[in-house]
């Protein structure tokens, strides 16, 4: 598993490739923690399309981040293609709190930040 960071604006971007599951969750979370707190952003789109895998540690990382950004004051959402990933993300209830996009564009004009 891979993660990319960058930045729009004050929205940061979390990209993630490969799997996200149990042995990469610890990882995950410490880097996106670690990148929030360094960085001067409130909203955070987890861009998930170059992930080929992920199970209920991955949803664990996005939930949590996602406690963390709103406590912040900020808003998250998410980039999915994967029909399986979003269904994942269906079944466990994120897209009640986060809004899925097709595109990178589409999320960016949706939070204030971006």
């Amino acid at each position: 598993m891979e993660i990319r960071f960058s930045k729009k604006g004050s929205t940061l971007i979390v990209a993630f490739s490969g799997e996200l599951d149990h042995h990469f969750a610890e990882y995950a979370r410490n880097r996106i923690e670690s990148e929030l707190l360094k960085a001067t952003t409130r909203d955070v789109i987890f861009d998930l399309t170059g992930l080929s895998f992920m199970d209920s540690s991955g949803i664990g990382v996005l939930v949590g981040r996602y406690a963390n950004i709103r406590r912040l004051g900020g808003k998250a959402a998410v980039i999915c293609r994967n029909r399986r990933i979003l269904k994942i993300l269906e079944m466990s209830g994120v897209l009640k709190l986060m809004s899925v996009y097709d595109k990178p564009d589409d999320a960016l004009r949706a939070l204030p930040g971006a």
